[in-house]
């Protein structure tokens, strides 16, 4: 499928010409939240409301309104969207449906979430057959409807008036169109205090700066028949809250909605943060499950106290049960999880006291260890057990004994574990599980060992404490002759976005690779082939080594002084003339201190052809670090070697040929002539990575060499001004520590973006590739004069 607009034509020429027009005008922004294949159906979309003949502002509001749909919600909402006006062509008229495209960004906006979009088309389905002149009036008034009420709210609310002036259709359309007492005091009934949707940016940056990262939130609506909405819960690494609050009555007084909101948030964060494992409900009874549950509250929210005490304050103030409750199990869960949270509350029963007591004993345990939640079944058991002895309560009921804490979760996510998805779990932020290293005896090693040739993503790795040889003795231990280095566990940067003008905390995943191995010939047949620019550049790299100790003459201020200036001042002041007082003399060492990074792009369109030659990019620039790395090691400047492609933000490879630490030999020259072209260019994380690197280096300057042969892309990103920001943001980065960067671009058209993103003075296009082995060492020896 096609991203060009040309390749549609198909179905844009079924359009009127205005429509044609607007498309075009449109096709740039739709292209930025569209992938191809939603491309496709925004254009068959258009053809088949074009088709239902009910006139072109029809199509001309699907071709302006759906783009900002998936914008706010994702392109997966839009198919249903159309298939909704379709259906309603047979239900109401041209003008209506028209109106349902128009609002539909402004419903997208402020429902905030695909599921409860695609309930609000089911509900308009509904209505139209209930008060089918009633749906025109209410679209004309739905952001000031959707600004008081959440979509149960909405829902009743329009049930009430279809049921009221069901004949009546005069009523009808003032009660839709809000011009009747009843419609302001059915408005005004359903109201609800705040809605998500308006402290949502709020709260998202509140936990931003307790954990420094991203969370992902949804609202969910539960008040389509009763005006109590679901609890808060969370579920596949989403923090799902009620999509609207009402100020809540606390400890203390009355507790607002936007306080009741930052509570509600904060604790399922905390239980994102660490709740990472499953805890077996194998052999647990509800009640079991119910203590265990609040237990890990308890918890989850010590862990989070730790760091911010202050949280403390807005969680109590929402625990309301008291000493004197106990008529449920209910009332005894409440009064439990406030004591295990607020030190000044009093509660003297046994039961309570024994739950105080084993946290407290268990809580260097939990510090110790914040990702291990068995502490909380291993406390949350025992008082399941010893609370019918001890307090001779009623038994619970699960559908009706809950917490009395509105903030709290319905802890499914800490029961719902089917199994560890590292890809989402990468996705929420998590730290990838890291590879143990073991150290075994002989014996253990030769009868346990399950795999004997794991790969670098083994969970477990056993080593030897002494060198194990075959049973064949040759003298090469397995070390010798099969051994590699473990590279490196993952490395997590954050990414610059220029829409929202803040950088995504740990956002884009290095992970290192081990190069391929290829023919050192290969290396050794490009110093041969290119012996004459060798020999041309012999004499710049002379002049580039350094000189020993040099004299510096002529200084009024020196270390030493100068004879021959001194004479010749004494001859000149004998014969009456003015003498130079310049007679000092400074020994000075000339060295070169100057470390140098060279990073390689190479993604898959390096293994293009050049035009009119039969090497691809990727031989040329292999050749071009051949001279270069020949270059560098004659002067003797410390030099390093990487390279780096992508598959999406979560898989940034990133390989190193040669390291500063490393010598330049045939080690090198195999992995050098073993270097591939894949994948894409997700250039800001892999200057990051390389930027680490050189801070590192103890040289007063470092110098990092980009090549590349295009701009940064990459396959999860559709606005091509998303990466170009986040390089030029990694660049600035790099330049706060002392690193200058360099770009060498292979790209012909690179003018229009490469001078943005590295600065002037600061890039060279190279318009004829295949000089690039000629002027790549020209380069280097230029910038480290």
């Amino acid at each position: 499928m096609s991203v060009h607009l040309h390749d549609h034509a198909e179905w844009t020429d079924q359009l009127a010409p205005t429509s044609r027009e607007l498309l075009e005008r449109s096709w740039s922004d739709a292209t930025k939240v569209f992938s191809a294949r939603g491309l496709d159906n925004y254009v068959k979309g258009a053809a088949a409301l074009r088709g239902l003949g009910r006139g072109d502002e029809l199509v001309n509001a699907w071709i302006d309104g759906a783009p900002q749909v998936a914008q706010e919600i994702g392109e997966d909402v839009v198919g249903e969207l159309a298939t909704t006006a379709l259906m309603l062509a047979s239900k109401t008229s041209g003008a209506v449906i028209e109106l349902v495209l128009a609002t539909a960004p402004t419903a997208a906006c402020r429902l905030a979430g695909g599921a409860l979009f695609l309930q609000y088309l089911q509900f308009l389905n509904t209505l139209v057959a209930q008060a089918p002149r009633g749906l025109r009036p209410m679209l004309g008034q739905l952001d000031a409807l959707f600004g008081q009420l959440t979509l149960g709210g909405l829902r009743r609310w329009a049930t009430w008036g279809a049921q009221a002036h069901r004949t009546n259709y005069e009523e009808q359309i003032a009660y839709f169109g809000l011009q009747s007492k009843e419609s302001l005091a059915m408005l005004q009934k359903e109201r609800k205090g705040t809605l998500l949707v308006d402290v949502q940016r709020r709260i998202n940056m509140y936990l931003r700066a307790l954990w420094g990262r991203d969370f992902f939130m949804r609202p969910t609506a539960g008040d389509y028949e009763s005006r109590e909405g679901y609890r808060p819960f969370v579920e596949d690494y989403f923090i799902h809250l009620p999509d609207a609050y009402d100020a809540v009555e606390g400890n203390a007084g009355m507790v607002d909605a936007t306080e009741l909101y930052r509570a509600a948030a904060a604790h399922a964060a905390a239980h994102v943060v660490f709740t990472r494992q499953p805890i077996s409900a194998e052999s647990l009874n509800p009640w079991q499950m119910a203590v265990i549950g609040l237990v890990e509250d308890a918890r989850i929210e010590a862990l989070t106290l730790a760091r911010f005490p202050g949280m403390r304050a807005l969680w109590a103030q929402l625990h309301t049960a008291q000493a004197s409750q106990g008529r449920t199990a209910g009332d005894w869960l409440g009064r439990l999880a406030r004591a295990l949270l607020d030190p000044a509350y009093e509660d003297t029963h046994p039961w309570i006291a024994q739950g105080r007591a084993l946290l407290a004993d268990a809580l260097p345990r939990i510090q110790a260890y914040p990702h291990d939640n068995t502490v909380s079944w291993d406390i949350g058991v025992q008082l399941a057990h010893s609370y019918r002895e001890v307090t001779h309560g009623p038994a619970y009921q699960s559908r009706s004994d809950e917490q009395t804490a509105a903030y709290r979760d319905d802890n499914r996510y800490f029961w719902a574990f089917d199994g560890f998805d590292f890809e989402r779990s990468i996705a929420a932020g998590y730290a990838p599980p890291q590879q143990v290293r073991k150290q075994v005896n002989l014996m253990e090693f030769v009868n346990e060992l399950e795999v004997e040739g794991a790969g670098d993503d083994a969970q477990e790795v056993w080593v030897l404490g002494t060198e194990l040889f075959p049973y064949e003795d040759l003298g090469v231990s397995f070390n010798q002759s099969e051994g590699r280095e473990p590279v490196l566990p993952p490395v997590h940067y954050g990414e610059w976005d220029h829409l929202i003008q803040l950088e995504r905390p740990a956002w884009a995943t290095v992970q290192e690779r081990r190069p391929k191995a290829g023919d050192a010939a290969v290396i050794d047949s490009i110093l041969v082939e290119h012996r004459r620019l060798i020999g041309r550049m012999k004499y710049i790299l002379d002049a580039m080594q350094p000189q020993g100790v040099q004299r510096i003459r002529k200084l009024e201020d020196g270390d030493e002084i100068d004879l021959n200036a001194a004479l010749a001042a004494v001859i000149d002041q004998r014969m009456g003339r003015q003498p130079d007082p310049r007679i000092m003399m400074r020994s000075v060492r000339k060295t070169r201190d100057i470390s140098v990074l060279v990073l390689l792009d190479l993604s898959q369109s390096t293994n293009d052809k050049v035009a009119g030659q039969d090497h691809t990019v990727l031989d040329l620039t292999r050749s071009a670090c051949a001279l270069l790395a020949d270059a560098i090691q004659k002067v003797g400047d410390p030099f390093a070697i990487h390279g780096f492609c992508s598959d999406g933000r979560h898989d940034v490879n990133y390989w190193r040929f040669k390291d500063f630490d490393q010598p330049y030999d045939d080690v090198a020259k195999v992995r050098l002539a073993g270097m591939e072209g894949q994948l894409s260019t997700r250039m800001g994380a892999a200057i990051r990575h390389a930027t680490a690197a050189l801070k590192a280096q103890r040289s007063s300057k470092k110098l990092l060499l980009v090549i590349t042969d295009g701009e940064p892309a990459d396959v999860d990103v559709r606005d091509p001004q998303y990466l170009r920001h986040d390089t030029k943001k990694a660049v600035e980065e790099a330049g706060r520590y002392g690193v200058t960067t360099y770009c060498m671009s292979l790209d012909p058209r690179a003018d229009q973006y490469v001078r943005r993103i590295f600065g002037e003075r600061h890039y060279l296009v190279v318009d004829k590739v295949e000089r690039l082995p000629e002027k790549l060492p020209v380069l280097y020896a230029g910038l480290t004069r």
